[in-house]
């Protein structure tokens, strides 16, 4: 029979936990339990104590997570200051301007997919963001995808080799093409739908910064 139990016990009543007190004593964390585990008075601890750290474990999580947001916010500040900065240098070019307003007309609004995605069955149109995302925005050949919409009577094959010689971006760039029935699945579109794409939330941030900057140009 151990003699330090009274000790145990003295700290246990104190609040204190079964790994503390096995480390201010030296007593096995399985020794304590087997002494108090049927102690009413020691259950109640353990409660508050696992009370205690499910609350400090959420306000652990809120304080991370806060943390995380703060990071990212930083970073696509830093993109955004980087827009405001380029603007001016390119606001009088015809290829900035353009690739500006097919965005605004018909690329993706929602900032939370970080997706730069235009869709059109306009071929001049594609061609033309296509340049705007290669020479102003400097993305990469291999960074942009292509998708396609078809109506099942277009052929695949055809339609990706029109597509890929008009936007000039690889036919290995493309994702699997989806295919759409409707109630008339006939050849409405000679090429389908063509999605022109970029995943970067940091050339998102870039564009919708230009938007608004030119914006308040035009309404000066």
């Amino acid at each position: 029979m151990r003699n330090d139990k009274h000790l145990a016990e003295k700290l246990r009543r104190k609040n204190k936990s079964y790994n503390k007190i096995s480390k201010e004593l030296g007593i096995p964390k399985s020794t304590l339990v087997y002494w108090f585990k049927n102690e009413e008075w020691s259950q109640e601890i353990k409660k508050e104590l696992s009370r205690k750290a499910l609350y400090l474990s959420k306000k652990r999580l809120i304080l991370i997570n806060k943390a995380r947001r703060e990071k990212w916010e930083r970073w696509r500040q830093t993109f955004r200051n980087q827009a405001k900065k380029e603007f001016n240098k390119l606001k009088r070019n015809p290829l900035f301007i353009a690739g500006l307003m097919l965005y605004w007309g018909e690329g993706d609004s929602k900032m939370e997919n970080s997706l730069v995605r235009l869709s059109n069955t306009d071929s001049e149109m594609i061609r033309i963001f296509s340049k705007f995302l290669k020479k102003i925005c400097c993305v990469p050949m291999e960074k942009i995808k292509i998708s396609l919409v078809l109506y099942p009577d277009l052929n695949n094959r055809i339609c990706i080799k029109f597509w890929s010689e008009k936007s000039g971006i690889p036919q290995s760039q493309f994702f699997k093409t989806q295919v759409i029935y409707g109630k008339h699945p006939t050849k409405k579109l000679s090429y389908g739908i063509c999605n022109i794409i970029v995943s970067s939330r940091g050339l998102k941030e870039k564009i919708f910064t230009w938007l608004n900057l030119y914006k308040n140009e035009l309404t000066k």
